[in-house]
């Protein structure tokens, strides 16, 4: 990706992919969503095993969420590794991961050897997109390339949940919901909130 932003299609929206080890990549996301450098950026990755290269540790209500909701619109966030680039993190010392379930974003994803970026192709703060038509022409002025798949679903994005507390927090409810997350962990007979 060479530094490049890329945007692409995800189940629901579009996002803002960049190759998450290059600083001047992520700075680029920052700028072109007019993100506070306060706010982290969660990443994709191909795999499970990608996760362990990122995080400290990988808690088994971790492992049983990645089994059940991956590759899906589940983003776990863990206690990163400290060779992360802090503008990945924003200094709070964790990641948020995903594994994509889009086709474009899982080919994306899987053609790289690093994590991509997978935020949302928006301002911040301000609704995601899911046409092309809505790309906010200052996003759109950063990206190198807009892989147009047309309509998408829209909806609401991921579900974050935080697992580096027990029992794990919802951090944000989205497509997957709390009621689901706490039956298969609950099940599992695992602490939950």
């Amino acid at each position: 990706m060479n530094g490049n932003i890329i945007v692409f299609p995800t189940s629901c929206l579009y996002g803002l992919a960049a190759d998450a080890w290059n600083p001047v990549a992520v700075q680029k996301i920052f700028q072109a969503k007019q993100r506070p450098e306060t706010n982290p950026l969660l990443v994709l990755v191909k795999n499970q095993k990608a996760v362990a290269s990122l995080v400290n540790t990988i808690p088994p209500v971790a492992v049983l969420l990645m089994e059940k909701f991956w590759p899906g619109k589940l983003t776990i966030v863990f206690e990163a590794k400290g060779s992360l680039p802090g503008t990945l993190t924003a200094g709070t010392g964790k990641i948020g991961i995903r594994i994509p379930e889009h086709k474009v974003a899982a080919a994306l994803v899987n053609a790289l050897e690093n994590p991509i970026t997978g935020t949302s192709a928006n301002l911040s703060s301000e609704k995601g997109c899911s046409h092309i038509s809505e790309l906010h022409p200052a996003v759109a002025r950063y990206a190198s390339l807009i892989l147009d798949a047309g309509l998408l679903k829209g909806g609401l994005g991921s579900t974050v949940i935080d697992v580096t507390v027990t029992p794990p927090v919802i951090l944000r409810e989205g497509m997957v919901s709390a009621k689901k997350i706490q039956q298969v962990v609950e099940t599992a007979g695992l602490e939950y909130e």
